[in-house]
C-alpha cells in the first residue's frame, strides 16, 4: 500500500480555490433568465422621484448646485411630496393592456431618495406626507396583473455624499462605491432590504457611472437571489433618447440585450419644454429592436401627484391597440436571416415555424390591395400567408369582396398580395405597421 502524505496548507489552498471557482461560476445570470428576456421583448421603465415636483432632470440637478439648492432638495422637497392620485392598479392594468411583460421601477436614483421604506436613511417615501410604501404597492399591483417585477437601483447616492460633507459628483474617486466604504455599506443594506422585503425580484438594473466598479453589487444580488436577472451591469443596455442622439445597434446580436428608451427628452416628468415622439415612431423602434434580437424597455415619468401624463398614456394606448393585433410577432421571437429588406422588417417565431413581416412607412388604406416582394423567404407547399389580426374573409359592408391573401414564388422572389381589411379607427385610417405572417418557410 502506498501512503500519500498531504500538506495541510496546500490542501486548504485547494479547497479555497475550488470553493472560489464554484462561487464565481454561479455568480452570473442564469441561462433560463436570459432566454426569458429574449422571449419577453417589451418592458415598462418608470422613473419617478421626489424632484418630479419641480420637473428638473432626475437627480442630476444636484451636481454643480450650491448649498442653498442642496438644502432645498434634501430638506424641503420630501415635505411636499404627496402623490395622492397614485393608483398602481391602474398603472398595472394599462401596462398589461399595452403589452408589457415586465416593469422596472426606479426604487433609488442618484439623488439617494428611496421610493421604498428603508431603515438606512430618513430620505425616503416613509418620511413624506404620503407615508405609504410606493414600491410595495406597485409590486403587489403589477404582480396581480401577471407582470414580472424589476428594480432600478443606483449605487451613486448624492444624499450620502451630502451627509458626508463631500462635493456631489459622479466621477471623483470618493464617489465610487469601491472607494467609499460607508457608501458601499449603505448600498448593500438597501439591496438586502429590496431583495428580502418584496419577494422574488425578476430583474435588477444597476446604474452607475463606473459600470463594473459597483463594489460587487451584482454578485451580492445573485448571492441573495440567484435567479434574479441583472441587466445593466451584466448585459448590454444602450440608452436611447432624442436628446442624446444615440441609436440602436447597426446589426443583429445573438446575445441578450435591452434597449432603454425615453418617450421624450427626459427620463423624469418634464412639464415644460418637452417633445414626444409619436406612437408610430415607438412602434417602429419596438419592431427594429426585436428584429435585431433585443428587448425594448420604454420609459414613462409620472407626475408628482401620481398620474401618468396624458401624452404618455396616449402613446401607451396607441401601442396597446397595435399590440392587441400583432403581439404574436413580438413575443417569443428571434431574428430572421436578415432583419430587413428596405421598409420590410422581420422576426421569426422561436419555434421556427413562422416568419413575421412588418410593413412600415406605408400609407396602406383600408380595403386596398398591396403587393410585396421578398428576397429572403421561400414558401413551401405547406406555407400559409395571412395578415395578423384579420381573418382574410370579410371586408365590412362589402360582401362581394373576399380579402384573401395570395402568394407565389416568382423569379426567386416571394410575391405576396394582401388587403388591409380590419377596421381599427372609425375613419378607417391606420398609420401603423401591418404584419404579414408566413408559416412553414423553406430554405432558399
Amino acid at each position: 500500500m502506498v501512503k500519500i502524505k498531504f500538506n495541510r496548507r496546500i490542501l486548504v489552498v485547494l479547497i479555497i480555490a475550488i470553493l472560489t471557482n464554484l462561487h464565481t461560476a454561479s455568480a452570473e445570470n442564469k441561462p433560463e433568465k436570459l432566454e426569458w428576456l429574449k422571449d419577453a421583448g417589451f418592458g415598462l421603465f418608470i422613473h419617478w422621484s421626489v424632484d418630479s415636483q419641480i420637473g428638473t432632470v432626475i437627480s442630476h440637478s444636484l451636481v454643480g448646485a450650491d448649498d442653498a439648492y442642496n438644502e432645498f432638495f434634501f430638506k424641503e422637497l420630501p415635505q411636499t411630496f404627496n402623490p395622492k392620485k397614485y393608483d398602481p392598479d391602474q398603472w398595472a392594468r394599462l401596462a398589461r393592456v399595452a403589452g408589457f411583460k415586465y416593469v422596472v421601477f426606479t426604487v433609488k436614483h442618484h439623488s439617494g431618495f428611496c421610493m421604498f421604506e428603508t431603515n438606512t436613511t430618513d430620505f425616503d417615501i416613509a418620511n413624506t406626507p404620503y407615508r405609504g410604501d410606493i414600491t410595495r404597492e406597485l409590486v403587489d399591483a403589477f404582480r396581480a396583473q401577471g407582470l414580472k417585477i424589476g428594480f432600478y437601483f443606483s449605487p451613486d447616492d448624492f444624499s450620502e455624499f451630502y451627509r458626508q460633507g463631500m462635493l456631489i459628483s459622479r466621477v471623483r474617486d470618493e464617489a465610487v462605491p469601491t472607494s467609499n466604504p460607508e457608501l458601499m455599506k449603505l448600498n448593500k443594506a438597501q439591496v438586502r432590504e429590496l431583495l428580502t422585503n418584496y419577494g422574488d425580484i425578476d430583474v435588477f438594473f444597476i446604474d452607475g457611472i463606473r459600470g463594473l466598479r459597483d463594489g460587487g453589487l451584482k454578485e451580492y444580488i445573485w448571492e441573495l437571489q440567484p435567479h434574479c436577472l441583472v441587466t445593466r451591469g451584466a448585459i448590454s443596455t444602450p440608452e436611447i433618447a432624442p436628446s442624446t442622439g444615440q441609436s440602436l445597434p447597426e446589426a443583429m446580436k445573438n446575445e441578450p440585450w435591452e434597449a432603454n428608451f425615453t418617450m421624450g427628452t427626459s427620463w423624469h416628468y418634464k412639464p415644460t419644454n418637452e417633445h414626444y415622439r409619436d406612437g408610430t415612431q415607438w412602434i417602429h423602434s419596438l419592431i427594429e429592436t426585436r428584429a435585431k434580437g433585443g428587448t425594448m424597455l420604454l420609459n414613462i415619468g409620472p407626475k408628482p401627484n401620481g398620474e401618468i401624463p396624458i401624452e404618455q398614456e396616449s402613446i401607451l394606448r396607441e401601442i396597446a391597440a397595435w399590440m392587441a393585433i400583432n403581439r404574436e410577432a413580438i413575443y417569443d421571437v428571434r431574428p430572421w436571416d436578415v432583419f430587413r429588406e428596405g421598409d420590410l422588417w422581420f422576426t421569426r417565431s422561436k419555434k421556427g415555424d413562422a416568419v413575421y413581416v412588418f410593413v412600415t412607412n406605408l400609407e396602406w388604406r383600408y380595403g386596398e390591395w398591396r403587393t410585396f416582394r421578398l428576397n429572403s423567404i421561400k414558401t413551401t407547399e405547406k406555407s400559409k400567408v395571412t395578415v395578423l389580426g384579420q381573418n382574410d374573409q370579410v371586408l365590412e359592408y362589402k360582401p362581394e369582396i373576399i380579402p384573401q391573401t395570395r402568394w407565389e414564388m416568382r423569379n426567386g422572389q416571394l410575391e405576396i398580395t394582401a388587403m388591409r381589411a380590419q377596421r381599427i379607427y372609425n375613419d378607417r385610417t391606420w398609420p401603423n405597421p401591418v404584419v404579414l405572417k408566413i408559416t412553414n418557410v423553406g430554405q432558399l
